[in-house]
């Protein structure tokens, strides 16, 4: 193999360690899978862990035969990544931070030192120092590349962990036939929002409802964007097919949408949970409601 694209001019110790990586490969492979990152993920056999060794091994080959060994996006690391960050998490859930994982990685660098110091004899002092100041920025740029996309991948968990909570805090109820009903409780962003929209949807097609009720008793206070979302859901749920009723509007929001200037007049509003469910029920029963619609201006409001 060449030593490196001409982009990439070889820099001291290079192919000294990329000579270690290459033929210490076994010997490497055998330490590292006794480190408690491999040994602690591949609990069957050894024989995988050494084997999961080996691609780290030859990944690093690579990220060294291109020149790129300060680069978190060169090619090498990316088969490495995939790897190590599978294991990093399984150590992760196992219970251990960030910081203890890290550690964990960064103990592979003292066993491919100690291999580089063996081999150091056949080396004058000038190149056995070249070869370890690259040794030791190959790994660390390990250990940033690993880190990284652990922080990422926590993000990531994080960011559907909080969709999860966001779509059990808006659970939707299967009151009576063909009636269902969205209880808010806590305060309304424009995240929770649309997720309050897309699960009522849902609902609608679903349980094949007439008639949705959302009930916003316990939301302490709406802005524009949240008033404006809940007019939008409003609008899908007449598309589907059901018609919308919002129930519980406190006085405080309903000064709030008055000085927004925001125009409910299309929507249908009961007072409270009880009214709306009534008012509902009496519509399934006449296929209409008894009474036309109650505005916001005129009932539950205090206006």
């Amino acid at each position: 193999m060449s030593d490196g694209p001409p982009d990439h001019p070889t820099r001291p110790g290079s192919q000294e360690v990329l000579g270690i990586l290459r033929r210490r490969r076994e010997q490497i492979a055998q330490r590292w899978a006794d480190l408690p990152l491999f040994l602690a993920v591949f609990t069957v056999t050894r024989d995988e862990a050494v084997e999961a060794c080996h691609a780290v091994v030859d990944s690093l080959a690579d990220v060294v035969e291109s020149g790129r060994v300060d680069d978190l996006e060169a090619p090498g690391f990316h088969p490495v990544r995939e790897q190590l960050v599978s294991m990093t998490a399984s150590r992760s859930r196992s219970g251990l931070s960030i910081g203890q994982v890290d550690r964990e990685v960064g103990a592979l660098r003292d066993a491919a030192l100690e291999l580089l110091r063996a081999e150091a004899a056949d080396l004058d002092a000038e190149d056995a120092a070249d070869a370890r100041v690259y040794m030791v920025t190959l790994l660390a740029t390990l250990r940033v590349v690993v880190i990284e996309t652990m922080l990422q991948e926590n993000q990531e968990i994080v960011a559907r962990q909080r969709q999860q909570l966001l779509e059990m805090a808006t659970p939707v109820i299967k009151l009576w036939d063909r009636l269902v009903a969205v209880p808010l409780i806590g305060m309304l962003d424009s995240a929770r929002s649309q997720v309050v929209m897309e699960n009522l949807l849902e609902a609608i097609v679903e349980h094949n409802a007439t008639v949705a009720i959302l009930d916003i008793t316990g939301v302490p206070t709406v802005d524009s964007l949240v008033a404006q979302h809940l007019m939008k859901t409003v609008a899908s749920a007449r598309l589907m097919g059901a018609e919308c009723v919002i129930s519980g509007i406190r006085p405080a929001i309903a000064q709030t949408i008055v000085q927004l200037g925001l125009d409910l007049g299309p929507v249908t509003t009961r007072a409270t949970l009880a009214d709306a469910l009534q008012w509902a029920l009496e519509r399934d029963r006449h296929g209409a409601p008894a009474a036309p619609g109650t505005r916001l201006s005129t009932h539950g409001t205090g206006a």
